[in-house]
């Protein structure tokens, strides 16, 4: 099922709210206090009524102003009261959402951390921004603001009602008859308000993925001159959005009025009735009075929970989003017993973990990213450690399958990769990368300096070991005309620099680091030829004594492999040296003689 139709699922899911509970209880402290204060508004809201009682009755009835001093003090300490629970229940209440907001986004970016490659293969960018953000803010905010309305809600109703029937249980009646059918009415509109909320919030995180899509891809977007369609599509989006928002906004609309209508009808035969009592001398002015202060006042916090009844319907949604994100599992974890003995990714046990020599083994490896399309089918390969293999062949030959799978983004579906002659699986992931060293055609470099860019490949290491690794593969070139040098930062993505720069860093990240085996993915593919002189040159250094596996899209950059391994459709067609291929005058020399006559074709041209 895709994600967004997850999201339009109608069944509420208790487990959902375990976990939002059990993230508010970290705040136990603060959650005490906020229900303290809210008490405490509620007593003093259900005072004012018993006050102005004793005054019309006392005062104005009775004509006795003796105790009027007393009256006066009492209000004083009620407003002074006011005061300080208004004060105390927004303070808390402002500490919970902070502190939800903040654990909420803590545990969904940790399990990020956990989840493996193919999630992120198949989860767009804007799904997870959306429910980092718009969720997380959203669900806190309800929360911590919802819990003061409940409370004080709750407490309130309690207190007016055992005051009521206490007082006169006749009168009490009256608000008790209107209560059950106001319950029955919010069970109807739960379910509709609920669905219409879930369904916004789809639009909304389908929204956000275009606005990402949008603005990382707005390069390609006015080269192609596609800026109309996409204004098109985000559109109809945003349209489908508003339409559901409008939807869900009529019926919490419709829901409030008839509770509102229901409560004043309740206020109305209270007046009626209790007139009738008061003209009886059965009850007092005053208490008439208190009554109907009490049914209209009864009301405000059922109005608050059917309001927060609302509120927390569209939270179900933000709370199952994020809460799913938070207890995804990855498909790819390591097994019990490795986890004891070699810790997991936030508790690893270093004084376990062996050294890594590099002989590395494919053994009649089966796998396939969808059923029906296989890609490697009892796939074998032996490699020696610190031998330098090229995987080269056309576009969809299983090159970047074989690294990702050696570098345990994905695992065998059958078969085994053997790492120093042991099932990699034996050992613990986190083992394995921090082994590893892998430079993409399109490096990542994070919004800092160069400096702390470089310095991701080892994080320990000193500022003299990052320039000495910077050295190494020509990024002190370059950096020695950058206005701050090293403390330069390369903006958003490294969009400040060019791409023969950004891989540079990438590599002077994979030197620091300095891995045991060395995955480079068609690492000069996108650089020009200055720059790829350079990489050449720190490649067959950092090459040196150490297993490395290149996959290449300039064939110039493996001649002088140990290992030239030619694939097609996942198997291996041909495998020697260079001159070994060349002498075969195989499918690899086909393909070295093709981009020989391109490359000098270019050259040529470029003369001309």
């Amino acid at each position: 099922m895709h994600q967004d139709d997850q999201d339009v699922q109608y069944k509420v899911q208790l487990g959902t709210w375990k976990k939002i509970i059990s993230i508010i209880f970290k705040s136990k402290k603060h959650l005490i206090l906020l229900i303290v204060y809210s008490g405490i508004l509620a007593l003093l809201d259900a005072a004012i009524p018993l006050l102005n009682r004793y005054a019309i009755d006392e005062f104005f009835v009775a004509g006795n102003y003796e105790t009027w001093p007393y009256f006066v003090a009492a209000n004083l300490v009620l407003a002074a009261g006011f005061g300080l629970a208004v004060w105390g229940f927004i303070y808390q209440a402002g500490i919970i959402e902070a502190e939800t907001s903040y654990e909420l986004r803590r545990q969904a970016f940790k399990n990020l951390q956990r989840l493996s490659y193919s999630y992120f293969d198949q989860t767009p960018q804007g799904w997870v921004m959306a429910r980092m953000t718009s969720d997380a803010r959203r669900l806190s905010l309800i929360i911590s603001w919802g819990l003061v309305d409940f409370v004080w809600a709750g407490l309130s109703m309690i207190i007016i009602m055992t005051v009521l029937y206490i007082t006169f249980f006749k009168l009490a009646l009256i608000v008790t008859i209107v209560v059950p059918i106001m319950l029955a009415i919010a069970y109807v509109f739960r379910k509709l308000i609920l669905k219409q909320h879930r369904i916004a919030r789809k639009h909304n995180s389908q929204l956000t993925a275009q606005y990402s899509e949008g603005f990382l891809g707005a390069k390609t977007t006015k080269s192609l001159s596609i800026e109309e369609s996409n204004f098109d599509e985000f559109s109809l989006t945003a349209n489908k959005l508003r339409r559901a928002s409008i939807k869900a906004v009529i019926s919490s609309a419709v829901f409030s009025s008839i509770i509102l209508v229901l409560a004043y009808v309740a206020v109305a035969t209270t007046m009626v009735q209790g007139s009738i009592f008061v003209l009886q001398v059965i009850i007092t002015l005053g208490t008439l009075q208190m009554f109907i202060s009490y049914t209209v006042n009864f009301f405000e916090p059922v109005m608050a929970i059917s309001r927060i009844l609302s509120d927390f319907q569209n939270a179900q949604a933000s709370a199952e989003r994020i809460v799913g994100l938070i207890e995804t599992k990855s498909d790819l974890v390591d097994r019990k017993e490795v986890e004891e003995i070699y810790g997991g990714l936030f508790n690893d046990k270093r004084e376990n973990w062996e050294d890594l020599i590099g002989d590395v083994e494919f053994k009649d490896v089966t796998f396939f990213y969808k059923d029906n399309e296989v890609i490697l089918n009892k796939f074998n390969l032996k490699v020696k450690a610190g031998q330098s293999v090229a995987l080269v062949g056309h576009t969809g030959s299983g090159k970047t399958t074989l690294i990702n799978l050696l570098a345990r983004f994905y695992e065998p579906k059958e078969g085994s990769i053997l790492i120093d002659g042991k099932d990699y699986r034996d050992r613990s992931i986190h083992w394995l990368h921090s082994k590893l060293g892998y430079v993409l055609q399109s490096p990542h470099l994070f919004s800092t300096t160069v400096m702390e860019n470089i310095r991701y490949g080892r994080l320990t290491a000193t500022d003299d070991e990052v320039i000495y690794a910077a050295k190494m593969v020509g990024v002190d070139d370059f950096v020695a005309n950058l206005d701050n040098g090293y403390q330069t930062f390369v903006g958003e993505g490294g969009n400040l620099l060019s791409v023969g720069q950004k891989q540079l860093i990438s590599f002077a990240r994979a030197v620091l680091a300095n891995p045991r085996i060395l995955i480079l993915d068609e690492a000069t593919s996108s650089i020009d030829s200055e720059s790829e002189e350079v990489i050449q040159r720190a490649t067959n250094q950092l090459l040196s004594d150490r297993t490395s596996f290149i996959v290449a899209h300039r064939l110039s950059t493996i001649v002088n492999a140990n290992l030239i391994v030619m694939l097609d459709m996942g198997e291996i067609v041909e495998m020697g040296t260079h001159e070994e291929l060349l002498i075969q005058r195989g499918a690899y020399f086909e393909l070295y003689r093709n981009q020989f006559f391109k490359e000098k074709s270019v050259e040529l041209e470029a003369k001309i």
